[in-house]
C-alpha cells in the first residue's frame, strides 16, 4: 500500500508526543486557573468620600507633585463597576490619571437594596451626582468641576449638564455614551411596547436583577462566550492573556441590579419614546435638552462598538449647544476603548492632550 502524499511517518511519534506534551501543560494550567482568583482589581490608593445607599464617592490618592486646579468626577454606568477604569497596575487607567497630575473622584454604584427600587431618573440626576459635585467642591476647594461619563454614566451627565447648564460642570468628557436609542437595535427589539410590559416587571420583581440585564448584553454576541472560553483553553499557558481574560471576564459578568422605577424611566423615557433624541426630556419636571450644555465636551466612540452602535451616539455633538466639541473615533470596542493595551496607546494620551489644556 503506497503512503498518502506528503505524510512522514518518522515524524508522527515526535508529533504525538508534542501533543501529549502540550495536553499536559494544559491540564496543569487549567487546574492553576481553577485553584486560583486572579489578580487583584481596583487597588489603586483611595479614600470613600461619602457613601449613601447605592452612591459611593470615591477620592483617589494623588501621584504628582503638580495637580492641576480642575478635580476630575468619573461618573459610571449604573450596571456596571467601576474599577474597568482601575484593573491592575500600568492597566489603570485612574492611574494613568494620576501620573498626569489630576485630582481624580469617582462616583460608583454598589447593587441597590431591595427598599431602593423607588429609586427614579430624578435621584440620579438631581440628588446623586449634584451631591458629588457639591462635596468633590468641598474636598478639592475648588468650585468648577469636570466630568467623565462612561456610557450610561455619560447619559446621566449629559442629563445633569443640561439641566445644570450654569455650572459648576466646567468640561464633560463622555464615552460611547448614546443619544438615539432607536439605534440601539436590539435592546429596542427587547423592549418593544407592544410585547414587553415594563409596568408589570416592576411592580412584580421590585430592582430588576442582574441575570437579566447581563443575558441581553450576551445576546448582542450570543456565541461570545463560548468563543472566549476556546480562547482561554488554547492560550491557558500564556499567563499574561489568562491575566487579562480573567481581568474583564469578571468585569463584565459582575453586573448591577437596576432599581425599578428607575429602569421604568429608562424604558419608556429613553427605550420608547427617545425623548433625549428628540429633545423633549425632563427631569422631575426641569427641561433636559442637550444645547443648553455650553461647556467644552469630547466625545470618544468606539469603531466596533456592539452595545453603543456609532449610530446610537453619532448625533451627541452636533445636538450639543458648545463651540468647543469634538468627537473622536478610536479603534476597539465598548470595553477595549477604555481599558487594556488598546486604550492605552488610544484614548488615554487623547484625553490627556485635551483635558490637560482646559484644566486649569
Amino acid at each position: 500500500m503506497n503512503a498518502a502524499p506528503g505524510l512522514d511517518f518518522a515524524s508522527i511519534p515526535e508529533r504525538i508526543q508534542s501533543e501529549v506534551q502540550r495536553a499536559i501543560q494544559r491540564s496543569i494550567k487549567g487546574v492553576e486557573y481553577f485553584s486560583t482568583s486572579g489578580p487583584s482589581l481596583g487597588s489603586t490608593p483611595k479614600d470613600v468620600l461619602h457613601s449613601r445607599g447605592t452612591m459611593n464617592l470615591y477620592h483617589y490618592r494623588p501621584m504628582s507633585d503638580e495637580i492641576y486646579r480642575v478635580p476630575v468626577l468619573i461618573v459610571m454606568a449604573t450596571t456596571n463597576r467601576g474599577y474597568i477604569l482601575d484593573l491592575v497596575p500600568g492597566q489603570s487607567f485612574i492611574e494613568f490619571l494620576l501620573k498626569r497630575g489630576y485630582d481624580v473622584y469617582m462616583l460608583d454604584w454598589s447593587a441597590p437594596r431591595p427598599e431602593e427600587k423607588s429609586l427614579r431618573m430624578e435621584d440620579y440626576v438631581l440628588d446623586f451626582i449634584p451631591d458629588c459635585v457639591r462635596r468633590v467642591q468641598a474636598d478639592s476647594g475648588e468650585q468648577d468641576v469636570s466630568v467623565i461619563g462612561y456610557c450610561f454614566g455619560g447619559v446621566l451627565s449629559l442629563l445633569y449638564g443640561a439641566i445644570h447648564k450654569d455650572g459648576p460642570m466646567k468640561n464633560l468628557i463622555c464615552f460611547t455614551t448614546p443619544i438615539d436609542f432607536r439605534e440601539m437595535k436590539l435592546f429596542s427589539n427587547f423592549s418593544d411596547r407592544r410585547y414587553f410590559d415594563v409596568d408589570r416587571l416592576v411592580d412584580s420583581v421590585g430592582n430588576v436583577p442582574p441575570e437579566m440585564i447581563l443575558s441581553s448584553f450576551e445576546m448582542l454576541r450570543p456565541a461570545s462566550r463560548t468563543v472566549s472560553q476556546i480562547q482561554l483553553w488554547e492560550n491557558i499557558w500564556n499567563d499574561e492573556f489568562v491575566k487579562s481574560y480573567r481581568m474583564f471576564d469578571r468585569w463584565a459578568t459582575d453586573t448591577l441590579p437596576l432599581a425599578g422605577e428607575y429602569f421604568r424611566a429608562i424604558t419608556k423615557d429613553l427605550m420608547w419614546d427617545n425623548k433625549l433624541f428628540n429633545d423633549t426630556m425632563s427631569v422631575g419636571g426641569r427641561p433636559a435638552k442637550l444645547d443648553n450644555i455650553k461647556v467644552p465636551i469630547l466625545h470618544a466612540v468606539a469603531e466596533h462598538d456592539h452595545i453603543v452602535p456609532y449610530d446610537a451616539a453619532k448625533h451627541l455633538i452636533a445636538k450639543i449647544g458648545s463651540a468647543d466639541k469634538e468627537e473622536v473615533m478610536l479603534k476597539g470596542g465598548h470595553v477595549s476603548l477604555v481599558a487594556g493595551a488598546n486604550a492605552v496607546k488610544r484614548l488615554w494620551p487623547k484625553l490627556d492632550s485635551w483635558l490637560g489644556k482646559r484644566s486649569t
